[in-house]
Order: structure tokens, then sequence, then C-alpha cells
């Protein structure tokens, strides 16, 4: 996970926006076709490469009615990202007021994904920001925020993340809705004392529960069947000393097997997408590692819906490689407060929207 220096980004102007005399950011530039013998590259590429600045996306959960507004309404580049998502979409992310839809997992993941990447074009457009962009290193992102991430790094374009990110957000719902399943946030034990929790709660309901977020030293989401989920939430603090155990408001145990029907439909949007090695290392919250092979980064992504997420160890890797400066851009301030569980003294700088 460690990082060297990254790639010289080559990024061209699509033609139909240079007619417009606006010219995109380099993450929603068109970038020129590389041969097949360059994407079979070897995958360890950045493993020596030491991380300095680093961009940290938010995952779902960290959406708000009216996220993305302000910048839009300030920052053109913002406005414009929009504009296309619109297009794609179907429906403007800024034009919804209820949050019940916006909390829908198809709805929430292309919102967050764009308002997130809205925050880059935000603290571009400030003074320094253009300069703090450069100096950005290494990016990642937890769980739907691997896929801005990758974005950033161009890895992947803007418009094929809208897409990817509206697949995965209606695939992960149908799943969600195939079966009874949530997920429960278990606060004040280590992940040693939840497995064994998760365990008591599964031979008691006969279900599968495990845990499917590795948050921080005391803070994990668990994912599996609701009644698995309910007995969590009963034995939690009376039997294992836990000082909270809360239902999270999600459609389903995500990160799980529950996940599995999704898949499928990942794969597809997965195969029609160019995916090419980023200009900066990305971690994979699947194996807390950063790839350059596209193939192995296209493959990782369609295991990350069923795999728990390593953030925990991406936070603790971070801080051991003593990075001097972290950037959450997106809404919310959920990755900066983690990273403070790990480390108090870490500078971790919001960019909200």
């Amino acid at each position: 996970m460690l990082m060297r220096n990254r790639n010289s980004a080559l990024a061209t102007l699509l033609a139909a926006t240079a007619t417009q005399g606006y010219q995109l950011p380099s993450f929603v530039a068109a970038r020129p076709l590389r041969s097949t013998s360059l994407r079979l590259a070897a995958d360890d590429e950045f493993a020596e490469v030491k991380p300095s600045t680093v961009f940290l996306f938010p995952g779902q959960g960290a959406q708000v009615v009216g996220m993305g507004a302000e910048a839009a309404a300030e920052v053109p580049a913002a406005a414009e990202l929009y504009s296309k998502a619109s297009d794609i979409l179907g429906y403007d992310l800024l034009a919804i007021d209820d949050k019940a839809k916006l909390d829908t997992t198809a709805v929430s993941q292309p919102a967050i994904f764009v308002a997130s990447l809205a925050a880059v074009e935000k603290l571009r457009a400030s003074e320094g920001g253009a300069e703090i962009i450069d100096s950005a290193n290494m990016a990642m992102g937890l769980s739907l925020g691997e896929y801005t991430a990758l974005a950033f790094a161009g890895a992947i374009s803007f418009e094929d993340g809208v897409r990817i990110t509206k697949a995965r957000g209606e695939a992960m719902q149908a799943a969600s809705e195939a079966a009874s399943s949530g997920m429960v946030s278990v606060i004040g034990l280590d992940s040693d004392k939840v497995g064994e929790l998760c365990k008591a709660a599964s031979e008691a309901t006969g279900e599968k529960i495990g845990i499917a977020n590795y948050l921080c030293t005391g803070n994990y989401a668990c994912s599996g069947a609701m009644t698995a989920v309910d007995k969590v939430c009963e034995l939690a603090k009376p039997d294992f000393g836990a000082r909270m155990a809360v239902k999270l408001a999600v459609a389903g145990a995500f990160h799980t097997d529950f996940m599995a029907p999704a898949v499928s439909a990942l794969e597809d949007v997965l195969k029609e997408v160019e995916i090419v090695k980023p200009r900066i290392p990305v971690v994979s919250n699947v194996d807390a590692k950063a790839h350059s092979d596209p193939a192995v980064i296209k493959s990782i992504l369609t295991k990350q819906v069923t795999a728990p997420v390593q953030w925990e160890t991406m936070m603790k890797e971070l801080v051991d490689s003593g990075f001097e400066a972290g950037y959450e851009l997106g809404p919310g301030k959920v990755l900066a407060g983690i990273m403070k569980r790990v480390d108090k003294k870490a500078k971790i700088t919001n960019i909200e929207v």
C-alpha cells in the first residue's frame, strides 16, 4: 500500500464540451486508448510509493438532501458534472428534496459519487486548491467511495462512474428486496468480541450474520439476516458489554453473500467500461492494497459488494506510513471521525458539499 511517484496524467478535451468553452477536469475528460500490452502490466507498480497527501471519499450513508447544490451554484465545473450526470441518470440529482428517495440505494450511490467529485471541483476553485489536488498521491474511498477514488485517479471516466454506481445501486437495491436482511453498528467492542457476538446471534437464530465493515477499533458494522441483526441488538450490551448496538438505515446486508445477486449485474456493466491504470494509487476495500493492473481492479470491484470492508487496516497502514495530510471530499465527516479514532493527531481537512 505504500506508494511512489504517480504517473503523469494524460487527458484530452471532449469535443462536445470544447465547443461550449468548458474544459472538463482530468477525471472526466476522455483518455487516449492504451495498447493491450500496456494493459497487461504488473499489478504491484505502486508497492513502494509512500503516501503524503491522501484524498478520502465517503460511502453510502453520508448523503443529505441538498448536497452539492451550493457547489453547483458557485462552481461551473461542479455544475457541469451535475448536468452530465442528469443526462445519464435521466433525472436531476439536485432536484431531489425527498429524504426517503435520496436514501434508497439506487439513488444515493450515484448521488454521493457526483457530490464527492463536485467537492473536488469546489477545492480546485478555492485559493491554493489546484496545488493541493496536484499534490495528492493516493486516494481511497469507503465502499461506494472507491469508485469515486478511481474516477479521481483517472482509472474510470466520470461518465462511466455514474453508469456504474447507478447500476450498482439498482442491483444492490434489488438484492436487498429479495431477502429480509440488514445491518447493525456495534460500538465499544474489539473485532474478536464482535465476531463472538455475531456467532452467538447466528447460533441463536439459525441465520447468518458477520462483520461487514471493519471501520476502526470499537466500531464495526455487522450484516446479516434481519432476525440475526435483531439478536445482535438484544445480546450486545447485556451479554457482551458493548456500549451500544444500533440498527443502520440501509436497505440490506451489504458486503455479505446476501448481495450475491447483485454481482452479475455489476459484472455486466463493468464489461462495458474501460478501466485503465490509475495515475495515483487507489487502495482497495477488499484487500487494503493498491492495484495497478486494470484487469485486477475490475475483478476486485465485482468482489467488493460481497466482501467485508477493510477500512480499519487501510487507516492503520496509512498512519504507519507517516502520511502528511488527508482530505475528505464529499458530504459529511464520517471518515475524518474514523481517522481521529485511529490517530488523534492525524491531519484531516473536510471539503463538504
